[in-house]
């Protein structure tokens, strides 16, 4: 193996997004399946929790491919879950092409009760398959012991503040936090507090992958667009922007942060303070991506999951080829064009390395 060829150490940050994590599944195996890529941390929000602790329960002993056929069970197992769900496009929708729900009887109905009803009216039991298929298809005990650092995020409701915990203290509970939607599920109580969808205040949160890993490069899988050209002007189509806008807002935070730092380190001006430079990468398909309906992320059918998780790998290959090379020397996201929303902002190849300033120049 050449020094080009050597192992690298990465952190994994995760979205959630409903269906649309079986992108990040993509993403994932292609990466477990490139022995140059050494996962290190991992940190996730809602679908992206249940895919990180999918996979650190099959990577427990460092074996990439149980940890592969970890995500390919716990996918075919939401996928069997999902088989009698009545969320299904309408056949016109199917013969067009289109991955959305808004046309299907059902999703409309859906919808519609949500918005005018509580889940604590509507499912006064608590009843959720979802943390079933969890249950029976992750063995914590193994993400306890795995090899991959785990962080998952979750809001305190009453505080309206992230929560994250690591790997050690993690149940399906936790993880059923981290992926509660408020206008679906009972909120999840942990030790008397309780927790919504991690996605409000951290999507996902960053700063545990600073504090915990020795890895100086984050790799954002991201499934949320950031931009999405145009105002919205149907109320459902307004409420979905307003959604997407809340869900990364805290990711846009945290990246703001990095940024801020990173320039001051590359000024000189926190030598000697204990802050190190991050270097933020980022794996997306903002284009397929945005023009996937919100309805989508409760499309479950075996043919969009595995047109996603194949966007993942597509993804994930394009990645290894353009901007692997840069993992430990620099960054792959120009976190400033991302504010100013330029095009080319997750472009890897457009980035110069940073010129560091003398310390001449910085007073």
């Amino acid at each position: 193996m050449t020094k080009s060829d050597a192992p690298k150490l990465i952190n994994l940050a995760l979205q959630g997004g409903g269906a649309h994590g079986a992108f990040s599944w993509g993403v994932l195996d292609r990466l477990l399946e490139d022995p140059r890529v050494e996962i290190e941390g991992i940190t996730g929000a809602s679908a992206g929790a249940m895919n990180a602790v999918a996979l650190a329960a099959g990577y427990h002993a460092g074996d990439r491919e149980e940890a592969r056929e970890s995500l390919r069970c716990f996918w075919n197992g939401v996928l069997e879950e999902a088989r009698t769900s009545p969320l299904k496009r309408t056949p016109i929708e199917t013969m067009l092409g289109g991955w959305g729900l808004d046309a299907s009887p059902a999703y409309v109905m859906f919808d519609l009760v949500t918005r005018l009803a509580s889940p604590y009216d509507l499912n006064p039991y608590n009843l959720n398959p979802l943390k079933d298929l969890v249950v029976r298809l992750v063995d914590f005990d193994r993400v306890r012991k795995s090899k991959v650092k785990v962080f998952i995020s979750a809001t305190n409701v009453e505080t309206g503040r992230a929560h994250v915990w690591d790997k050690k203290q993690l149940t399906a509970d936790h993880v059923m936090a981290s992926a509660c939607l408020p206008w679906l599920f009972q909120a999840v109580e942990i030790d008397g507090v309780p927790y919504w969808d991690g996605g409000f205040t951290g999507n996902p949160a960053l700063w545990p992958l600073f504090e915990n890993c020795a890895s100086d490069d984050v790799v954002l899988v991201q499934i949320n667009p950031i931009k999405r050209p145009g105002a919205p002007t149907t109320a459902r189509d307004i409420i979905n922007r307003v959604n997407e806008i809340t869900f990364n807002a805290s990711l846009l935070h945290d990246l703001r942060s990095v940024d801020f730092v990173s320039r001051l380190i590359e000024a000189g001006r926190l030598e000697g303070t204990g802050y190190r430079r991050m270097l933020v990468h980022a794996i997306a398909d903002e284009k397929s991506l945005a023009a996937l309906g919100a309805s989508s992320k409760f499309n479950v059918e075996p043919e969009f999951i595995d047109m996603l998780f194949g966007k993942g790998r597509d993804a994930a290959e394009n990645w290894l080829h353009t901007s692997f090379r840069h993992v430990g020397v620099r960054a792959t996201v120009n976190i400033r064009k991302l504010f100013q929303g330029e095009d080319d902002a997750l472009d890897g190849d457009q980035l110069k390395p940073p010129k560091r300033k003398s310390k001449a120049e910085a007073e």
